[in-house]
């Protein structure tokens, strides 16, 4: 049988053995019926952000720079009413000053959270760059903990749901906070759905509903028509070198929610008396615009490269999670390998399958706000950004590898190709 153009370039120029290849494209074929679900949450999101930014009329003379305090920047404030349009909140910062998403989500347990008070994570233990911020680890630092914030945990179910029993026991008189991290982070878990938020929500607000629910909402924009503000949040953060960035922010975080909440957490972001009235956007409203509107369709891209890639590693026998037939609610796709040295070749493939820095080599490396060390594959047009393709993994047993990204489909279909011919190249796989 005669090779399509496509496969002659990946295999002659690209380098792929055809037994990777087909045993990919087979898998395609197995998934793609699971597609056309996902284009209609793609449509349905692509058509609510065009719709904010028309209704927040926006035009050529917001992408205007600003300089010096940047008061009265009507760039700014045009973004920050067009991702509150989007998320159906009363208020939102978004800003190039945020570092990270981590950032994002430490303004808002600093700004909200007071000597005294009492938070709860419902989802198990927090991404591990939290874990310092919060003071799970670390001392000396300005933590939560040292501001005498006090933390507790609940973890999730068997099944991987929130357990509201548990959680309805933890929850005292200094409860100010209960905390939901949507995506797996490290864990091996499914991702939260906005569903279960929903119900967490209305839980929790019946017991007090003077406690603050809060999402972080990292890796979970546009996964369904409802985001976790729709269905009961208070507030929630998140990056934009993640899904809502698509892909064109060159940098930055977002916090949406209660126009009380975003006061405080814009204290905290600057300083008291300042909040969000100042802070320059040094010109970056326009990609940053333009990539919320691509992010729909980004999402889609790197969301079909995830189940591609978990049914991929299913048929080699490998644990995967989530199934490549579960439903979805973030972008990440893990995959237990059992060794390091695979780990490590896996993410090799994903370097080498960057439109950037494809021939640098990742090694694991002690990372700042990482317990582990850390490898890490991304060659990225923006620098971090995990809604590009990348991989990464802590080099610790069971030695999970986790997978993301893709500014298109087809560049996510081939980092999955890339990181199995790797493996097999290297004799971690027999197909």
């Amino acid at each position: 049988m005669s090779l399509s153009y496509t496969d002659e370039l990946l295999i002659k120029e690209l380098e792929i053995s055809p037994r990777v290849l087909n045993f990919v494209k087979e898998a395609e074929a197995e998934v793609c019926e699971q597609f056309a679900a996902l284009d209609d949450v793609t449509a349905y999101n692509q058509y609510k952000v065009l719709s904010a930014l028309q209704k927040n009329r926006i035009a050529d003379m917001h992408f205007g720079w600003k300089t010096g305090y940047g008061y009265d920047d009507p760039g700014r404030d045009a973004v920050e009413k067009v991702y509150a349009e989007i998320f159906g909140t009363e208020s939102a910062l978004v800003r190039t000053t945020i570092v990270n998403g981590t950032h994002a989500l430490a303004i808002t347990l600093m700004g909200v959270l007071r000597p005294g008070d009492e938070m709860i994570y419902c989802s198990g233990g927090p991404y591990d760059t939290l874990e310092e911020v919060i003071g799970i680890r670390g001392e000396g630092m300005g933590s939560l903990k040292e501001y005498g914030v006090t933390y507790k945990q609940v973890d999730l179910l068997p099944d991987g749901s929130i357990d509201l029993e548990t959680l309805g026991k933890t929850i005292s008189e200094k409860t100010k906070m209960v905390c939901v991290q949507r995506a797996t982070g490290y864990g091996w878990r499914k991702s939260i759905t906005v569903n279960q938020i929903e119900e967490m929500c209305k839980f929790v607000h019946d017991i007090r509903e003077d406690i603050v629910c809060m999402a972080d909402n990292c890796y979970g924009e546009f996964l369904d028509i409802k985001e976790p503000t729709n269905v009961g949040i208070d507030v929630m953060a998140g990056s934009l070198i993640k899904n809502p960035g698509g892909g064109l922010a060159l940098a930055g975080g977002y916090v949406a929610g209660r126009q009380d909440l975003i006061e405080k957490i814009s204290y905290r972001m600057t300083c008291p008396g300042i909040g969000g009235e100042c802070g320059l956007t040094f010109g970056q409203t326009r990609t940053v615009l333009q990539g919320l509107f691509m992010a729909p369709k980004v999402v889609n891209g790197a969301v079909k490269g995830a189940i591609l890639c978990a049914k991929v590693y299913e048929k080699l026998g490998y644990p995967v999670c989530p199934a490549s037939s579960d439903s979805r609610s973030d972008i990440i796709q893990a995959v237990q390998l059992g060794d390091a040295d695979a780990v490590v070749a896996f993410c090799e493939g994903i370097q080498a399958a960057a439109p950037i820095d494809a021939h640098v080599t990742p090694i694991p490396w002690a990372m700042p706000g990482y317990e582990d060390e850390v490898v890490m594959a991304a060659g990225a047009f923006v620098g971090g950004s995990s809604i590009e393709l990348s991989a990464d993994a802590p080099i610790r047993p069971p030695y999970n590898v986790y997978f993301q990204g893709g500014l298109t489909y087809e560049h996510s279909k081939f980092g999955v190709i890339k990181s199995l011919n790797q493996l097999y190249q290297k004799g971690f796989v027999r197909i």
